[in-house]
């Protein structure tokens, strides 16, 4: 095999090769990334065995053929070559060497067979259909802050991707939740998704699909069967074995009788509970807030450090309530907030609190309180 190839080109294509290697593995095959080489493109491809990253690179290509290296080691090396370099890549399969030429560098780096690299098995997918990098972008990153890093319940360690029915009419839904918080966020259901059975896709999947939806005009292909789910771009493939498990009904966690409405400015909400809990000790991290007519008092009171208050103008008319929360979750959620208003909705100072932006449903929070 022998190729050459645009260091951003190659950059790209290795760099999101290496982030789904594992570091440690005991399998020294998979922390190689497999190239081949074939027409005008060149796929790069590697995985952990639960997740398989394709990406294809426009190349020249003078001997077609395939090797796997290191994918740490080629990614450190490109990553260090200058802009705009012209990498040449030679395999050898004699001598077990993969060359890797760029102006005056030369490297020569070890390979492994590429008859030993695994290749996820495709399944048959129940459903396919397509969906803007946009939308499907907004579902995971305001859902994924909610996910669960608790290894016992390993079915909320990723996000709950599943039609549902919402204020108008069926949504594409994805829900996370830690039994703290939870984010419940639609979309318009794409055409074809009708049938699609609800998965949980993992967290390190979540990670390596947010990679693929920076560009907002782009298309994502989404295919999903009970056990994979798979988003493509014209360019990178990115299969996925889902958590072999039953999400729990979410719908009984997320208050209906919550009718104390407090109004505020979702910025200056969030920049005056980071300051508040500045004094909080680590370990509880719990911000008071009391509310009156249109006043919140925001305040933590941390013996050992000191404390802390700051009242803020908001549109509250209900009967006074004191309620504690994690500054933790508070911020999280908060930050979530693209309009200017966060909405919450209180029952009592022990009941779950809703939160959502403005009068929009389309995306949902849910925190629980503390005792403050």
């Amino acid at each position: 095999m022998k190729i050459s190839i645009e260091r951003a080109a190659l950059l790209k294509a290795v760099s999101q090769a290496q982030s789904v290697v594992e570091r440690r593995n005991t399998i020294p095959i998979l922390a190689n990334v497999l190239i081949e080489a074939e027409g005008a493109d060149v796929m790069f491809r590697a995985t952990d065995l639960d997740i398989e990253v394709v990406d294809k690179a426009p190349a020249q290509v003078e001997r077609a053929g395939a090797t796997t290296v290191s994918a740490t080691t080629l990614h450190e090396i490109v990553r260090k070559l200058p802009d705009g370099a012209l990498v040449t890549l030679t395999a050898d399969a004699a001598a077990g060497r993969l060359t890797v030429e760029a102006g005056r560098s030369n490297f020569s780096l070890a390979t492994l067979p590429k008859e030993d690299f695994p290749v996820m098995a495709s399944s048959e997918y129940a459903s396919n259909f397509s969906i803007d990098a946009v939308k499907l972008r907004r579902l995971f990153d305001k859902s994924k802050f909610a996910i669960s890093t608790e290894e016992t319940r390993y079915y909320l360690n990723g996000v709950y991707m599943h039609v549902a029915t919402g204020e108008d009419g069926k949504v594409l839904r994805c829900v996370a939740t830690d039994g703290h918080r939870l984010a419940r966020i639609d979309t318009d259901l794409p055409a074809g998704a009708d049938e699609m059975p609800g998965v949980i896709v993992p967290r390190k999947t979540v990670g390596e699909l947010r990679k693929l939806l920076d560009d907002d005009e782009m298309k994502i292909a989404v295919s999903v069967s009970e056990t994979k789910v798979r988003f493509a771009t014209p360019d990178i493939t990115l299969t996925s074995k889902v958590i072999d498990g039953t999400f729990p009904d979410y719908t009984r966690v997320i208050p209906q009788g919550n009718t104390r409405k407090l109004e505020v400015d979702a910025s200056d909400f969030a920049r005056a509970v980071d300051r508040v809990a500045t004094v909080s000790s680590e370990r509880s991290r719990a911000v008071k807030l009391q509310l009156d007519e249109d006043r919140l008092i925001l305040s933590v009171n941390a013996p050992d450090s000191g404390a802390a208050e700051e009242e803020l103008a908001v549109s509250y008319n209900d009967e006074r309530l004191e309620i504690g929360f994690n500054a933790k979750y508070l911020l999280e959620i908060a930050s979530q907030v693209d309009r200017e208003n966060a909405v919450f909705m209180f029952n009592s100072s022990g009941d779950p609190t809703l939160m959502r932006e403005g009068n929009d449903m389309s995306a949902v929070y849910v925190v629980m309180p503390m005792r403050v």
